[in-house]
């Protein structure tokens, strides 16, 4: 099934391209939600809460969207989570266009992004959750990665779901350089404004990036939880060879399933298949 969003009429020779956004609101997805800001170190972030069949429950699930993706594109994922009790959150972070702003609005790649994330941990914490499972979509995985590797919420968060994810911006951004028909080598070009400090700031950026920690090929010991991957295998923005690497390197967390897809589109290839792979899994692994 097709639709258009309200008010937009595309012209016959204008081009576009699919989102795989297909829920804009959770009412769309058959979801009741609160609106609530979560208190970052940002300023108020607005998120959706969504509770799950089980009113009680004190497992939660915590929605990570990815870069210039509004956090309406999650919302596939939480049908899963709401259907096995969880309580979720579906989050905004500093400069997401829905967020606060902070600085000039540039992306740092989810570096500064998790702090906004981490209060939204904290939000659920003091909500009651004693058990959180972080999705993380493209960019959100790179938060999710962070918050689950770090020490403070070791006995907390039981699992990740990773949609797509970006798991070394290296080999991300010389993929993307190849898909606008850019050499891939370009995209080194791109790196010392990133890296450097003094770059960094001249291009709007509060600091420089640490790409080297943003890499979880060479992080792959740092994992620590159960991890379920869903990559398509023409993801041609986040490469699917990255975590395929990933599930070789630590068999023993990351469980990979390869759509035929594109990026962030698996769910959109096959929502039977996704969502129970999705159940299964958080049943299995986390649930039991």
């Amino acid at each position: 099934m097709t639709a258009t969003a309200p008010g937009f009429t595309p012209l016959a020779e204008e081009r576009a391209s699919w989102s795989g956004i297909y829920f804009l609101t959770p009412i769309d997805a058959g979801l009741s939600a609160y609106d609530i800001a979560i208190p970052t170190p940002s300023g108020p972030a607005p998120a959706w809460r969504i509770d799950g069949s089980d009113s009680q429950s004190t497992r939660w699930a915590i929605h990570i969207h990815g870069l210039g993706s509004p956090r309406a594109g999650t919302l596939r994922g939480v049908r899963v989570t709401t259907e096995l009790g969880y309580t979720s959150l579906v989050v905004s972070y500093r400069n997401d266009g829905e967020g606060p702003r902070r600085g000039t609005g540039r992306s740092t790649l989810g570096a500064t992004e998790v702090d906004d994330v981490d209060a939204a941990i904290r939000y659920a914490i003091n909500q009651g959750a004693r058990q959180v499972v972080l999705f993380g979509w493209s960019m959100g995985a790179q938060v999710a990665l962070q918050l689950a590797a770090g020490p403070r919420y070791r006995r907390l968060i039981a699992g990740l779901v990773l949609e797509s994810p970006v798991l070394d911006w290296v080999a991300t951004i010389k993929a993307n350089c190849a898909r606008a028909g850019l050499p891939a080598a370009a995209g080194l070009l791109a790196l010392p404004w990133l890296i450097s400090p003094l770059l960094a700031r001249a291009v709007g950026l509060p600091g420089s990036i640490p790409l080297g920690d943003l890499n979880w090929i060479s992080r792959a010991q740092e994992l620590a939880v159960p991890t379920l991957i869903c990559h398509g295998a023409d993801d041609d923005s986040a490469p699917p060879a990255v975590s395929r690497r990933l599930a070789a390197l630590r068999p023993d967390l990351v469980h990979l399933e390869v759509f035929d897809a594109d990026h962030t589109m698996t769910w959109n290839s096959d929502q039977e298949r996704w969502r129970s792979t999705v159940a299964a899994w958080l049943i299995a692994e986390v649930t039991n």
